[in-house]
C-alpha cells in the first residue's frame, strides 16, 4: 500500500550520502558531536530499513551483518582465524552503499585476517575481489581471462575511487556504464 512519504524522509534521502559520510566518522570528540555523528547514524540505518529506497544494498548490508555475527569469534574457521573487524564491517556496509546502481551487488566473505572480500565474479574466468579491512586501504585483484593484475587504493569512506569502480566494471561486462560514485 503506498502512502505519503514524510517530509522528513525526503531531505534525508536526497541528502544520504552526506549524512551517511557524517555518520560513519570516527573523529568526534566533543560530548555534542559524539551525539551528532550518534543521531546521523539512527537516521542512516532507520532509511535503510525500507527496502523500496535502498533495493538490493538494503539486503546485502543485512547480509554483511550476519556474516559478522557468524564470525565474531576467533577462530571461527577452525584455523585461527581472526574475528570480523567491527571497523572492516563498518568499511565494507560504506562501499556497498556508494555502489552505483548499474553495478550488480557483490559477493562476500570473511577474511581469516578480519577484513572482508567483496567479489564480483562473471565466470570462473573473469572476476574482481576486493579486500576491505579496517585502514583506508583497498587492496584488489582481477582476472579477465588471461590477463590479470592487483593494485591498492585509497579508501576514504565518502566514495570509491575510480580506479576499483572503472575494474568492477571492466569485469563485468559494464565499461560503458556510468562511473557516478556518490
Amino acid at each position: 500500500m503506498l502512502g505519503t512519504i514524510s517530509t522528513t524522509i525526503v531531505p534525508l534521502w536526497l541528502g544520504f550520502s552526506s549524512l551517511n559520510a557524517y555518520a560513519l566518522r570516527n573523529s568526534a570528540v566533543s560530548p555534542e558531536a559524539q551525539i551528532a555523528t550518534k543521531a546521523a547514524s539512527a537516521c542512516v540505518r532507520m532509511a535503510e530499513g525500507t527496502q523500496t529506497i535502498f533495493g538490493t544494498q538494503t539486503k546485502v548490508i543485512r547480509q554483511l551483518m550476519e556474516l559478522a555475527r557468524e564470525c565474531a569469534q576467533p577462530d571461527w574457521d577452525g584455523y585461527g582465524a581472526i574475528a570480523v573487524d567491527p571497523i572492516a564491517l563498518q568499511n565494507a556496509e560504506a562501499f556497498v552503499r556508494m555502489l552505483p546502481e548499474s553495478i550488480p551487488m557483490p559477493e562476500f566473505a570473511a577474511e581469516p585476517d578480519g577484513a572482508i572480500s567483496l567479489d564480483w565474479i562473471q565466470s570462473r574466468h573473469r572476476l574482481f575481489s576486493l579486500s576491505i579491512g579496517s585502514n583506508k586501504r583497498l587492496a584488489y585483484t582481477w582476472l579477465d581471462g588471461t590477463d590479470k593484475g592487483h593494485g591498492v587504493a585509497r579508501f576514504d569512506g565518502t566514495s570509491i575511487p575510480e580506479r576499483v569502480l572503472a575494474e568492477i566494471l571492466s569485469i563485468m561486462g559494464k565499461s560503458d556504464a556510468c562511473l557516478r560514485t556518490a
